[in-house]
């Protein structure tokens, strides 16, 4: 038997250097992803306990990596560059967690598709204001790229079915992943690895970022949940005495209010922070709630999101019951959706929608036909005598634009203007600096969080100012309203939140905001109501004698018992009683049927009869010159 020959021998070694190489730089991958990661299940040394958590939360960046390999055939090359893509997602996740509390959830990517539609100019106030993290990312580049033209490949260019094979494998791997094809469940499950569902905190702390995207990914990113008819018939059954007794006849068309809605940037009660217990920052707000309704507001989102709680307001739906909506306007179909606005449509109300910013972004062009407003004022049709207050549109210049678009004669009008002034960043300073620095900070909150702080309760401050001054002016208006005024969410101020706390001890994520309804012309003895946003609808609809919608008579029925609920993703979740839970899972059925559009049949003859009884036409519609529509 003749020897190997030296140039079997040469290839042999040559071959086995280069798997090894390889297999140091993925060793190297894993551990430099953990290090980068942070999170205690991930770090570096966990390798050796619980190896299968930092290779899982390594494992779609070693797959790009690979892919990369089998394109460029240079190793050093590819995976640098396969780690620094990854380290920007670490680079964004870092950030959000800086400014709201939560890591990134896979739904936030939705958002690139919003940057050329205002999203840029939105959110590129929180990226960082120092040099070095833009000259880190050049430096990076400018070394890969020498490293692409120094590193000698790893292999020959042929043959290139190898190549081609190992690529191909790479490339199915990560679309797959992206698609969300169930095999990567084995993998990427609450029992391999730690997912706590109502945690994205604690899941990527004990999982690390990529696993937690992944499992939340393939949790959530399915089709919606299916409804279950009988539970949701069963609740309409038990109670349709109750509801046909709710359900009297509807004020005449001509004796209803006009209508404004104020969905208040960031606004919240700030004696619920330590340290401002005593404070007055609103007291238009509490001048006016002790004449009319008033109370907490649970609201599905924290910092951000103010869509979440616009679409539970204007819909009525709840998205504690819709996993798979995580950003509901970038995800909604073009159907027309069941909720406020064409209810008081069938009542002959005058529909518009009104906000200073971008009407593209969070894709509400397209959102507020399908929700069934007639107009969409946007930013192009303000006067160009609208100011900014810091960053965004102010406040004022809002009322200023409700007053004109609001008429003297015709049919009642339905109003609802989406502020922006106290919109974060809140390190851009404001027109009055001086009144900025005027205003207290708890102890302790000291820096870049004092001036935070101090920008938002500035902007908060003009906000309950022009609350004031819009039922100021309604009230000199001889046709009669309603004011119904709410924050969307809490302010993204975590490091305050830290360093002061909350009154009742609780967390960040499950802290409630505040909601008004007042009659500028008519005020009435206070009422203390604590809510949910997708509670409000029903409760103006009953406040101005519309009882002919069987579905909001329900969420009047049913409300008190699940708004607390209603919390921010990753907020902790509230324990439920066994009798809770059942009426929970019923009115998630009932909510899955509206908004399929299968709701309305099942209704019991009485219930639909009651709806008939009060139905009537709209007038038909009149020419609107003032502002231009969004559509």
């Amino acid at each position: 038997m003749s020897a190997p020959s030296k140039p079997s021998l040469s290839r042999g070694r040559l071959l086995a250097t280069r798997t090894i190489l390889v297999l140091l730089l993925a060793l190297a991958f894993v551990l430099l992803t953990g290090w980068v990661d942070g999170g205690v299940g991930v770090v570096p040394l966990r390798i050796f306990d619980q190896a299968r958590f930092p290779l899982a939360n390594a494992w779609p960046g070693l797959l790009l990596a690979l892919l990369l390999l089998a394109i460029s055939r240079r190793a050093w090359l590819s995976f640098a560059l396969a780690f620094l893509l990854q380290g920007l997602i670490y680079a964004v996740n870092a950030l959000k967690v800086a400014n709201l509390g939560t890591p990134l959830l896979p739904d936030d990517f939705r958002i690139v598709g919003q940057l050329h539609k205002g999203g840029m100019h939105l959110l590129s106030g929180y990226l960082p204001h120092s040099p070095w993290p833009y000259l880190g990312v050049l430096v990076a580049v400018v070394v890969l790229v020498t490293a692409w033209r120094l590193e000698p490949p790893l292999f020959e260019r042929h043959p290139r079915l190898p190549r081609l094979l190992g690529g191909s494998l790479a490339a199915l791997g990560l679309i797959s992943m992206l698609a969300g094809v169930s095999t990567w469940t084995k993998i990427y499950n609450a029992r391999t690895l730690w997912l706590e569902p109502w945690s994205a905190i604690s899941t990527t702390t004990h999982s690390g970022l990529i696993s937690s995207l992944m499992m939340f990914h393939l949790q959530y990113g399915k089709a919606a949940r299916k409804p279950d008819r009988a539970a949701a018939m069963q609740l309409i059954n038990q109670s349709l005495p109750t509801l046909l007794q709710s359900m009297p006849a509807t004020t005449p068309a001509a004796a209803l209010p006009d209508i404004v809605v104020i969905q208040s940037e960031s606004f919240f009660d700030p004696t619920i922070m330590r340290g401002y217990e005593r404070s007055n920052f609103a007291p238009n707000l509490a001048r006016l709630a002790a004449h009319g309704t008033s109370g907490k507001l649970h609201v599905p989102t924290f910092g951000g999101g103010t869509i979440r709680t616009e679409f539970e307001f204007l819909t009525g739906l709840s998205l504690r019951y819709f996993d798979n909506l995580q950003f509901p306007y970038l995800q909604m179909s073009h159907k027309a959706l069941p909720g406020l606005v064409r209810t008081l449509s069938r009542h002959g109300y005058a529909t518009l929608a009104l906000h200073g910013n971008d009407p593209a972004f969070w894709n509400r062009t397209t959102a507020m036909k399908a929700i069934g407003f007639d107009q969409f004022v946007s930013q192009s049709s303000f006067p160009s005598s609208a100011v900014n207050d810091g960053k965004y549109m102010a406040d004022s210049a809002m009322t200023d634009q409700v007053m004109t678009l609001l008429k003297d004669h015709g049919p009642p009008q339905f109003i609802f203007a989406i502020s922006i002034e106290a919109h974060g960043p809140y390190d851009v300073e404001p027109t009055h600096v001086a009144e900025r620095d005027a205003i207290p900070v708890p102890d302790g909150i000291t820096g870049r969080d004092k001036l935070e702080l101090q920008t938002y309760l500035y902007h908060l401050q003009h906000a309950d100012a022009e609350l004031g001054r819009l039922v100021k002016l309604l009230a000199q208006r001889e046709r009669p309203s309603v004011v119904v005024f709410y924050g969307d969410h809490l302010p993204a101020l975590s490091n305050s939140y830290h360093t002061a706390g909350f009154v009742d001890g609780g967390d960040m994520l499950g802290q409630a905001g505040v909601w008004l309804m007042v009659d500028p012309k008519q005020p009435a003895q206070p009422s203390q109501v604590d809510t949910a946003s997708w509670l409000l609808p029903g409760k103006l609809l009953a406040h101005i004698g519309i009882h002919d919608d069987p579905y909001f008579a329900l969420t009047e029925l049913v409300g008190p018992q699940l708004a607390a609920l209603t919390e921010a993703p990753g907020a902790p979740p509230l324990p439920e009683g066994d009798q809770q839970q059942q009426l929970d899972k019923a009115m998630a059925s009932i909510d899955q049927l509206r908004m399929d559009g299968k709701l309305d049949k099942l209704w019991p003859a009485p219930l639909q009869a009651a709806a008939a009884r009060d139905d009537q036409p709209p007038p038909q519609p009149t020419s609107n010159a003032a502002g231009a529509a969004a559509h």
